[in-house]
């Protein structure tokens, strides 16, 4: 009953003071959720915790239309992340526990599944690339968020159709991380830049999209937003430049409430609470 899937990670997103509250997050999850929100018939790939927080996970999902038959709950705690906020209001991740998405992987019947979809698209995974090449080499469109995987081995581009990433820079130096990004073989690249915008392009197309003016409540999960309206727009045919405008409207309306996707915060808590 699916045809586009997400595998990673999950989270739940404490905010600290002032706010004191928590949401469900995750770029594989946002991402499920945005493209189910968008009219994908989306599963989600993932483990969570023997706890409140995995069952909370599961329902955030279930409850937007997102396929959960393969979601395996670990006794670990389900992944969190400490949100806090500096003297000027600005958000800064504190901490991050990664609790039972540390060692996921789907099995070999899993695999087989995704090897017949049309799109997957992976979030935090350390998997040292195994899945995306095995996909890859079924023939399968794979792309994934690089910004969000910290370790070397799971940074490798190859065997993406589509690689993102994030960063603070120029339109120059956006460049030159397309450049090298498709120079290490991959399809077509994105680069999100947050207020300067986003650019992408396939070696051969380039294109720039100004960010989209917004007066943001929460920014965390924008950047999920955008990577799965850009997949949308792509899986319908539109070009790059049509899929950065798309991506940048709906990175936009998810700056104006908190948490990557509409939903009503919950207490803060503790991690397995």
């Amino acid at each position: 009953m699916f045809d586009v899937a997400t595998v990673g990670d999950n989270c739940i997103d404490r905010y600290g003071p002032p706010l004191d509250f928590s949401t469900v997050g995750g770029n594989a999850v946002n991402v499920a959720i945005q493209l189910a929100s968008l009219g994908g018939r989306t599963a989600y790939f993932g483990a969570v915790g023997d706890d409140a927080d995995g069952r909370r996970v599961v329902s955030a999902l279930r409850s937007r239309n997102v396929d959960v038959d393969h979601v395996i709950t670990r006794r670990m705690v389900t992944a969190f992340t400490n949100i806090e906020f500096d003297a000027g209001g600005e958000r800064v991740f504190a901490f991050e526990e990664f609790g039972a998405c540390q060692g996921y992987a789907p099995t070999a019947p899993e695999v087989a599944v995704l090897s017949r979809l049309r799109h997957v698209h992976l979030g935090w995974l350390d998997d040292s690339g195994a899945v995306k090449r095995t996909l890859a080499a079924a023939g399968v469109t794979v792309s994934q968020d690089l910004s969000v995987n910290a370790a070397e081995r799971d940074l490798q581009p190859d065997g993406l159709s589509i690689a993102f990433l994030s960063m603070d820079g120029s339109r120059a130096e956006a460049e030159a991380l397309l450049r090298r990004t498709l120079d290490a073989g991959v399809r077509s690249a994105v680069v999100m830049m947050g207020h300067r915008g986003s650019m992408a392009s396939d070696g051969r197309t380039w294109a720039f999209a100004d960010a989209q003016p917004v007066e943001p409540v929460d920014t965390t999960g924008a950047g999920d937003t955008f990577i799965a309206a850009f997949l949308t727009a792509q899986m319908a045919g539109r070009d790059l430049q049509a899929s950065l405008e798309a991506a940048r409207l709906a990175a936009a309306v998810t700056c104006l409430h908190y948490g990557g996707f509409p939903q009503e915060p919950a207490p803060r808590g503790e991690a397995g609470a």
